[in-house]
Order: C-alpha cells, then sequence, then structure tokens
C-alpha cells in the first residue's frame, strides 16, 4: 500500500482523446510535495507517512509547528496530511515527491470537503419527493412530511432526516480515473467532478477497489529518482562512444 498526494483543485476543463471524443476532468495541482514525518509500528503503533505541500510564512505557524518542520529539514509546508502505508512503503522525511506518483489510465480515490450551501430544507438535502401537487395538498408541497409517531413514544428520534444545514461535509469518492499527468506544472488531470471548491485541497491515493497497472512507482514517484534517469540515459551516449573509441583503436 503507498502513499496518496495532496492536490490544490484548479477547477475543470477537458481533454480531447484520440477519436475525438471530449471528456471532462479536474485539475488538480500538486506543490512542491515532501515527506514531513514518518510513522512505524514499533514507535506509534501504525506505519504512515506524512506528506506536506505548498509554503507558509512562519509567522502563521506555531512554535511547535515549525520545530515538526525543521527536524524533517523541509520548509514550512500550507497543508499536511497523513497516509497509511505499507510497512515496505515507508519513506524518509525530506523525500521528495512529484505528480508522476500516479500514472494515466489508473484509478484513485479521493477525499474532498463539499461546497457549504447553508441551510437547506427537506426535498434538496436529502432528496425527498415532497408532498402531493393536489389532493388536498395546499402550501407545503415542499414539506418533509411527519417527523414523530403517536403518543408512543412521542418524540422524534435522533438522526431524523429534516432541513439543516448542507454541505461541508468530508466525502470520498472511489474509482476515478487518471487521464494525463504533467510533471513539469505539477498538474493532474482526473476524469469527472471532485467535492471540493476551487481552491480546497483533496487527498489522492491509490483505488482500493481497483488493481494497479504495471510499471507504476513503488515505493513512491520520488523526484531524485527522475532526475537519476535522466542523468543515466545522458552519461549512457558517452559511455558507448568511449567504449566504441577503445575497441577501434585495438
Amino acid at each position: 500500500m503507498r502513499t496518496g498526494l495532496i492536490a490544490k483543485k484548479e477547477g475543470m476543463s477537458r481533454v480531447y482523446t484520440e477519436d475525438g471524443s471530449k471528456v471532462p476532468v479536474t485539475l488538480l495541482k500538486v506543490e512542491n510535495p515532501q515527506v514531513t514525518a514518518k510513522r512505524t509500528e514499533e514507535k506509534d503503533g501504525y506505519n504512515a507517512v506524512q506528506i506536506g505541500v505548498g509554503t507558509r510564512r512562519a509567522k502563521n505557524l506555531s512554535k511547535s509547528v515549525r520545530g515538526q518542520f525543521a527536524k524533517a529539514k523541509v520548509e514550512l509546508k500550507a497543508k499536511v496530511a497523513e497516509f497509511r502505508v505499507s510497512k515496505d512503503a515507508l519513506l524518509e522525511p525530506g523525500t521528495d515527491l512529484c505528480v508522476s506518483h500516479f500514472v494515466p489510465g489508473q484509478y484513485v480515490d479521493v477525499v474532498g470537503t463539499t461546497i457549504g450551501k447553508g441551510f437547506a430544507g427537506a426535498m434538496k438535502r436529502w432528496n425527498f419527493a415532497g408532498l402531493e401537487a393536489s389532493h388536498g395538498v395546499s402550501v407545503s408541497h415542499r414539506s418533509h412530511g411527519s417527523t414523530g409517531q403517536r403518543q408512543d413514544p412521542g418524540r422524534v428520534f435522533k438522526g431524523k432526516k429534516m432541513a439543516g444545514h448542507l454541505g461541508v461535509e468530508r466525502v470520498t469518492q472511489q474509482s476515478l480515473e487518471v487521464v494525463s499527468v504533467d510533471p513539469e506544472n505539477g498538474l493532474i488531470a482526473v476524469k469527472g467532478s471532485i467535492p471540493g471548491h476551487k481552491g480546497g485541497y483533496v487527498l489522492l491515493s491509490d483505488a482500493i477497489k481497483r488493481g494497479l497497472p504495471a510499471g507504476i512507482p513503488f515505493p513512491a514517484g520520488v523526484k531524485q529518482s527522475a532526475k537519476a534517469e535522466v542523468a543515466a540515459a545522458a552519461e549512457a551516449p558517452a559511455a558507448e562512444t568511449s567504449a566504441e573509441g577503445t575497441s577501434n583503436e585495438n
């Protein structure tokens, strides 16, 4: 089980496939993700990785929080979150991650906070059908109807679906497809809509109901490994040239 990433919702757009069909996507921005702490089963009772993204001014953080970032030797983060991982997927604090942690075609679970809509009636809040439009119903077409029973028990049960505050709830959408990944700009395009307002943070992790595709980076998409691959690719032609020169001399 790998770690996830924290992303900021930039808004919705569209992507055109090779056959010309239009796919609605939500653009997610991942700003300088780093590992800020790790939890081990021996010390904390469970295995997890704490990820931080963005930047924040020191004056807006408490001294204890600044000390935690200083201990991990990372810059001050605007948002942090923990992700449960398996023991072989633990990462050391200070590790730089990248959006290549996810690959196009894989499925992810997204956790976000829904948009607040204030006080709402029962029809909008709970999808009630409302009362009939005729047969003696007057004025109260959108009311929620009966709320209790008779003299026994003579009260309204807790949890009764009634009018009230709507939104600002933690919601998880499962098995959303990753359409594309842009490592240069730190963008991830996910098919469909995602809960939350523009500029809000969401948590992305591997879908628990879908298998991981082949070739996915494990234990994570580390930025250093990507740089090492580029350097190795650049060194390979030089090594081949020197080898050819040696063989020609012989």
